[in-house]
C-alpha cells in the first residue's frame, strides 16, 4: 500500500526545491556532446556504495525531468548514465513516451525504467531467449515495485491520487501544457522519474550481488 502522505510530501519538496538549473543543463549538454560514458561495473564497489548510487540516480532523474520536460527520457537517462548503458539515440527514441504518447496510459517513469532494464539485461542477439527471459523477470519485479510504491502506473490515477489532486492531461493541447507548467508540473512530476529510476537501479544492483 503506498504511503500517500510521504509521496505528497515529496511532491511538495520537489515544488519548493532550489534547483541549480545551469549545472543540470551543463551536465546534460556534456552527455549530448560526448555521449554516455562507458563503465565496467565492479560488484564490490557497487555493493559498498549502493545507497549513494540509488540516491544519485533518483536525484538526477528528478533534475533531468525539470530541464528536459520528459519523464521517460529523464528516467532512462539517469540509469543509463549511472551504469554506462546504451547511447543518446535511445534517449532520443523515448521522446514520445511521456504518458505513452501523451495519452496518459503509462507513466514515463515506468517506460523509461523498463528501457533501462532492457539495456542492462537484454541482448543484441534477437535469438537470445535467455536474455529475454531475464529481462521480463526484471520487468515484472519493476512493475510490481512501482505500483506498490506509487499505487498506479497510469498518469490519470497518479496525477489525481499523488501529484495534483486531479488529472492535468498535459498532452491534450497547448492550453493544458501551459496549465501543467504553471502548476509546477515538471518539478512535481519529477517524483515519478525519481522513483522509476531508483527502482530500476535497485534491480540492476541486486543482480550484481547474486
Amino acid at each position: 500500500m503506498p504511503d500517500y502522505g510521504a509521496l505528497q510530501a515529496r511532491v511538495q519538496e520537489l515544488a519548493e526545491r532550489d534547483w541549480d538549473i545551469a549545472a543540470i543543463e551543463a551536465r546534460v549538454n556534456k552527455l549530448v556532446a560526448e555521449g554516455l560514458p562507458r563503465k565496467a561495473l565492479d560488484r564490490g564497489e557497487a555493493a559498498a556504495h549502493a545507497q549513494q548510487i540509488l540516491d544519485r540516480v533518483q536525484r538526477r532523474a528528478e533534475e533531468y525531468n525539470l530541464v528536459a520536460r520528459n519523464c521517460a527520457r529523464s528516467t532512462a537517462l539517469a540509469v543509463m548514465e549511472e551504469f554506462g548503458l546504451g547511447t543518446m539515440e535511445i534517449v532520443q527514441a523515448l521522446s514520445p513516451f511521456p504518458g505513452f504518447g501523451g495519452t496518459g496510459w503509462m507513466c514515463g517513469g515506468v517506460t523509461g525504467g523498463l528501457i533501462a532494464l532492457g539495456l542492462f539485461f537484454g541482448s543484441e542477439d534477437v535469438l537470445d531467449q535467455e536474455a529475454v527471459g531475464a529481462t521480463m523477470m526484471a520487468a515484472r519485479r519493476f512493475m510490481a515495485r512501482f505500483e506498490e510504491q506509487v499505487g498506479a502506473v497510469v498518469c490519470p490515477t497518479i496525477h489525481e491520487d499523488v501529484v495534483f489532486g486531479r488529472y492535468m492531461d498535459p498532452g491534450a493541447g497547448p492550453g493544458n501544457m501551459e496549465a501543467f507548467a504553471a502548476a509546477q508540473g515538471f518539478q512535481k512530476c519529477g517524483l515519478l522519474p525519481g522513483i522509476g529510476a531508483r527502482i530500476a537501479a535497485e534491480i540492476v544492483l541486486e543482480s550484481l550481488h547474486k
